[in-house]
């Protein structure tokens, strides 16, 4: 040793006095030891009441993954869309259901097991405890009993032995044998060693008691460890088990490859799809009803300046115009029928217009415009100067206005409007203004189409009513020639 010295900590519980009787209570030692039992046992329930927490968190688990099994009970909402084998998503959404239900079995089960299992572990130790607590306190609370008997009657002798001394010295010596301090002396010492004797086998109880904690200590931390080894294994376990159960999941997820449900709905419903190798609609490959019906061709269109109804605006401008069967000159911005809708921005009802004689490559128009639109309304009846690419051009134009509007006799010659002229039904007015009419046919120039022979149609039979106008303006004009 190296010559430290430790003060050893004074155990005042069994440490008497060298007092007859010592003022230390004998249940001192008795009451600490009982408290440590007391200790030991609520420790031991704060883990029963962990456990019980866990178990009915578990039951409450196996509650809401019910919920969680609902959400994806039912079959996939227009489901005929997905592959319904094994690798799919139809496939993964059945894994996701049996590990989800193995989630709701697993908490059950870990419920079940905890109440069945982990908890009597540590109920077993409460009652041992408990019961250790109850040895201890009715043992030495008994012999504390007998120690404190034995005390009085110790203690009675010694105060006896008191009078009876200080009785000696006032009777000189004269006393009776029971009152001899002799024999009440002898008494006292015979009281005290009933009194040492109770109290070593006191102590030696504790000792006992004290020595048997060690052991006992040791058996509640192994019983300790051994329930929660069990909640480990069942707690742990479960928890082991759901992340398997999230990682077979992943893995269903992982394993569909990315173009397997497309090619599935390929196979399934190809023949609803749009084939990439078909070609483009076109609009000129397109048939629909009535598209060629004849009051749909014109008698003639193409492109004529006009010089504007406004009279400040000085020029001609350039525009698109059509003669259809239905008898109405139609003016168009242009000839497309795809960027816009082609609505007419001018429209004369020919068979109530004054047509005038072409002059050279021009001709002219006197009606009123029914298109409906603001500038019509405004405008009202007005004489349309039209000039053309050519005399060729503004004389096929002119034949096939003629034609539409049914005219058979000379044609007006534009002269300064008069206040009769203003009205397009006055025939006898148009009648006097008159004159000779070319009637020489020429090829048709670039820019104007239906310079042919066309009809012009009525409500009845618009191909029979066209050809007998033709035929009918074509024997006046052999009239006209003869008799010229």
């Amino acid at each position: 040793m190296s010559g430290d010295t430790h003060a050893l900590p004074l155990r005042q519980g069994t440490t008497f006095s060298e007092e007859a009787v010592p003022e230390i209570d004998p249940t001192t030692t008795a009451g600490l030891l009982a408290e440590r039992l007391q200790a030991w046992k609520h420790a031991v329930v704060y883990l029963e009441d962990y456990v019980g927490a866990v178990e009915k968190v578990h039951k409450a688990h196996a509650k809401e993954y019910e919920k969680v099994l609902k959400t994806i009970s039912h079959p996939l909402k227009e489901g005929a869309h997905f592959d319904q084998g094994l690798g799919g998503v139809a496939g993964f959404f059945e894994n996701m259901r049996v590990n989800t239900q193995a989630m709701v079995n697993s908490n059950a089960e870990t419920e079940k097991t905890l109440k069945g299992s982990v908890l009597p572990i540590l109920d077993r130790l409460h009652r041992e405890i408990k019961a250790k607590h109850k040895e201890v306190t009715h043992g030495v609370e008994k012999g504390a009993k007998e120690i404190e008997k034995a005390r009085n009657n110790t203690q009675k002798h010694i105060e006896l032995l008191g009078q009876h001394t200080a009785a000696f010295e006032s009777t000189g010596g004269k006393m009776t044998p029971s009152d001899d301090p002799y024999v009440i002396q002898r008494g006292v010492v015979h009281r005290l060693n009933k009194q040492v004797v109770e109290e070593n086998n006191h102590r030696n109880d504790l000792i006992n008691i004290q020595d048997s904690f060690k052991a006992f200590e040791a058996h509640v931390i192994q019983v300790v460890q051994q329930a929660m080894d069990a909640l480990n294994q069942v707690a742990g376990g479960q928890a082991e088990k759901t992340r398997a159960l999230y990682t077979d999941m992943l893995g269903a997820a992982q394993r569909i490859p990315g173009d397997f449900e497309w090619k599935g709905f390929i196979n399934r419903e190809g023949h609803r799809l749009v084939d990439p190798n078909d070609p483009p609609r076109s609009v000129d490959a397109i048939v629909f009803p009535n598209q060629d019906h004849n009051s749909t061709k014109p008698l003639i269109e193409g492109s004529l300046e006009r010089k504007s109804r406004n009279k400040l605006s000085w020029g001609t401008q350039s525009a698109y115009y059509v003669v259809t069967p239905s008898k109405y000159l139609h003016e168009f911005k242009d000839d497309d029928n795809l960027r816009h809708d082609p609505k007419p921005e001018l429209s004369i009802y020919l068979p109530d217009a004054v047509i005038g004689a072409p002059t050279g490559e021009k001709f002219h128009i006197k009606g009123k415009d029914k298109s409906k639109s603001f500038s019509s309304k405004l405008a009202g009846t007005s004489e349309l100067n039209f000039k053309a690419h050519s005399a060729a051009e503004a004389q096929k134009w002119f034949d096939a206005i003629r034609i539409a509007a049914g005219a058979t006799g000379p044609a007006y010659e534009s002269q300064p409007p008069s206040p009769d002229a203003s009205n397009p039904g006055s025939t006898s007015d148009a009648g006097s203004k008159v004159g000779k009419i070319d009637t020489a046919h020429k090829d048709q120039d670039v820019g104007i189409t239906g310079g042919d022979t066309v009809s012009s149609p009525t409500a009845i039979s618009p191909t029979a009513t066209g050809q007998n106008t033709l035929t009918n303006a074509a024997t006046a004009e052999e009239k006209k020639t003869t008799v010229a």
